[in-house]
């Protein structure tokens, strides 16, 4: 039986419209307190799939044409009808006034989740549709579809879909159930915040890819990678389940059993089969047969858990043979405690043209950017031929499952993980050219950088969005080079040879120092000038002060990996001297403390840097890649910050502490 109220919780389109028909409501005026970011905050906080954006006129208040109805929300909402407002509105606006007044709530749960919600800056990613040729519409629509099934899906994975029945019934619990895909909170503001939750109790979200036996041990992952069976158990598109009654034996040594994906999950990805072949057959224009070849193939793939032969024809995929990128399946693993099993997503987006420019800049590079990693190993690790995809560029259209974080998204990827396409070098590797650029993102950005920087390095700073992109496009390449994929050392893959997590967050380090590293390589060949490359390793430093403010550990004390590599390298670039925090220099904003780059310097101390991480990985060093990790993060969740040269307590308060996080909402016209 489908979970009904899960699936009202995941509905994308809907079918209810929120409020009723109802006279126009008069134009609404300014309220103090009351600004575009504020609106945002209380819609999301009532769970209205409504959003204010740029106010174009300047009036202070809402117009027809600035009001959009979000997708992912449990109702459809139809706010305007032609140039007016409709009751609908009025109704919600109503609430949105009386929620404005309100006092906090007293109860301290919801409250928690109140401020939860609150620490967001919704942020809209838009799209039309309704002017599509008719076979690219009727394509997006059937697409639609499939990103409502793979939401379900995914939340059977993450465990919501055995939680919600219990949610809270409020507003603000149901809104942080759907949107954090489950009952944790997950703001800086209120992560570590055991009581936060949509559930009274605040119970933990159990992953369905494990006996729950199992899970209810804090150390379960280590026990499951230490079990003789372990290369069967940690498969990534499985589920483990128990091979005998549950509960009779200890789950350290009970039998175990690794289910398919296509079986476990059947009644949903024989559904989400189903809707990729209609997908393919709506879509007749004759220039899209790639596009075509890998939806049935994908289709396939979630009837048989054979994902090699759609990976062959998503890598046929590209820039020039469609206008579209879709990769649907499993396929990350940072989702789960243990960083083993693929999560499913849908990435649904059009195709920018700008890549190609970039890709003929960059494709004749890759031998030698492949050759200058292995000539810094110390003689580790052998070039290989390398043949990958230089990044597409895309514009989001909507993120599913996996894709769909509770705050911010992934900017750029590479992809696949496992298989002959990654392993051989032919996987696709994108980047997100349309997120974090509205003017609001730039603006608050720019701010929380000013907060840690001094004025010098603000003078290199920029607004344009080309730096940051630059340094995603060297990120995913660089996944694609030295010991990536399974890469294995002595017969064991990253996996095997780190532990899950700490491998995930070595590859993400590997990646991240090579956006630094390649830098000086550009440089040199004339592909950026002098001014690119400052702004580009400026833009790399404020991108990692953003992950370091996000915390190191999960509340259930795992790795962050975006976190822990980001402190990694601010750690080494100040051991280096190529980075400097002065407590008593004014940063460019005026507060007491900040960060300086020497930039003269840092082509070293990134050839440096990335050196030792070849090293560690090439040589598959866990005692190495620990002891590096301990040094700027700490050897477990308990340990003193403090005692790192890097002032984590300052980046989170001025970063996360003063502003709110990014959170993605999307709108579709159809």
């Amino acid at each position: 039986m489908p979970n009904v109220r899960l699936a009202s919780i995941l509905l994308v389109s809907g079918l209810a419209a929120c409020g009723s028909a109802g006279s126009a409501p008069t134009t609404p005026r300014p309220v103090a307190g009351l600004d575009r970011l504020r609106f945002n905050q209380l819609a999301m906080r009532l769970d209205l799939p409504l959003f204010w954006g740029a106010d174009v006129n300047g009036s202070g208040a809402p117009d027809p044409d600035e009001i959009h109805a979000l997708r992912f929300h449990a109702t459809e909402g139809r706010w305007t009808e032609g140039a007016s407002f409709t009751g609908a509105f009025a109704e919600a606006y109503a609430r949105i006034l009386r929620e404005h007044e309100a006092a906090v709530p007293a109860e301290p749960r919801r409250a928690a989740v109140v401020n939860e919600l609150d620490h967001a800056a919704p942020t809209l990613l838009s799209t039309d549709l309704a002017t599509l040729p008719p076979a690219h519409r009727a394509f997006a629509q059937r697409m639609l579809r499939v990103a409502a099934l793979v939401d379900r899906l995914y939340a059977r994975q993450v465990g919501m879909e055995a939680l919600s029945g219990r949610v809270a019934d409020d507003d603000a619990s149901r809104a942080l159930f759907r949107r954090n895909w489950g009952a944790e909170c997950r703001s800086s503001a209120e992560e570590a915040n055991a009581a936060c939750s949509a559930i009274e109790g605040a119970p933990e979200t159990p992953v369905d890819v494990y006996p729950a036996a199992l899970v209810a041990r804090p150390d379960f992952c280590a026990v499951l990678e230490a079990r003789s069976d372990a290369a069967t158990l940690t498969t990534p598109f499985t589920v483990v389940r128990p091979a005998g009654a549950p509960g009779d034996d200890d789950p350290a040594t009970e039998p175990l059993v690794a289910v398919p994906y296509s079986v476990a999950y059947a009644d949903l990805m024989q559904p989400i089969a189903a809707e990729l072949r209609a997908a393919a057959d709506a879509m007749t224009d004759p220039n899209e047969t790639a596009l075509v070849a890998y939806l049935r193939a994908a289709a396939t793939a979630f009837e048989t858990n054979a994902w090699e032969p759609a990976d062959e024809a998503w890598a046929a995929m590209n820039a020039r043979n469609s206008a579209w990128y879709v990769r649907v399946g499993p396929d990350e693993t940072y989702w789960e405690p243990c960083a083993l099993k693929a999560g499913f997503h849908l990435t649904f987006a059009r195709i920018n043209s700008g890549s190609l420019a970039w890709q003929e800049r960059l494709t004749p590079l890759q031998a030698d950017m492949e050759g200058a990693l292995a000539a810094i190993s110390g003689g580790t690790y052998a070039a290989r031929t390398v043949t990958f995809h230089m990044p597409d560029f895309i514009d989001i259209v909507l993120n599913a499952g996996d894709d769909r974080d509770a705050f911010g998204a992934t900017i750029g990827q590479s992809l696949p993980n496992w298989g002959p396409v990654g392993d051989e070098g032919r996987g696709r590797t994108v980047a997100m050219t349309n997120l974090y650029t509205d003017p609001d993102s730039l603006a608050r950005r720019r701010a929380q950088a000013s907060s840690l920087f001094d004025a010098a390095t603000m003078a290199e700073y920029g607004d344009d969005p080309g730096a940051g992109l630059l340094s995603t496009i060297l990120h995913e390449a660089t996944h694609n080079l030295g010991p990536s994929h399974d890469y294995r050392v002595n017969g064991l893959t990253g996996d095997e040879a780190f532990g899950g997590g700490l491998a995930a967050m070595l590859e993400e380090l590997k990646a991240q120092s090579g956006a630094l590293y390649f830098v000086e390589l550009l440089r040199s060949r004339g592909v950026i000038d002098d001014a690119a490359a400052r702004r580009t390793y400026v833009d790399s430093l404020v991108w990692a002060m953003g992950h370091i403010s996000r915390g190191m550990w999960t509340p259930g004390g795992n790795r962050k990996a975006y976190s822990q590599l980001a402190a990694i390298q601010v750690g080494v670039l100040m051991e280096l001297g190529a980075l400097r925090w002065d407590p008593n220099a004014p940063s460019a904003d005026g507060h007491a403390g900040a960060f300086s780059i020497a930039l003269d310097a840092m082509p070293a101390a990134a050839t440096e840097l990335m050196g030792r991480v070849m090293r560690i990985k090439a040589t598959g060093d866990r005692a190495a890649a620990e002891a590096l990790a301990s040094r700027f993060v700490g050897a477990d969740p308990n340990a003193d910050l403090g005692a790192t040269p890097i002032p984590h307590a300052i980046v989170a308060e001025r970063w996360a502490g003063s502003f709110p996080q990014t959170s993605f909402v999307y709108a579709i016209s159809e």
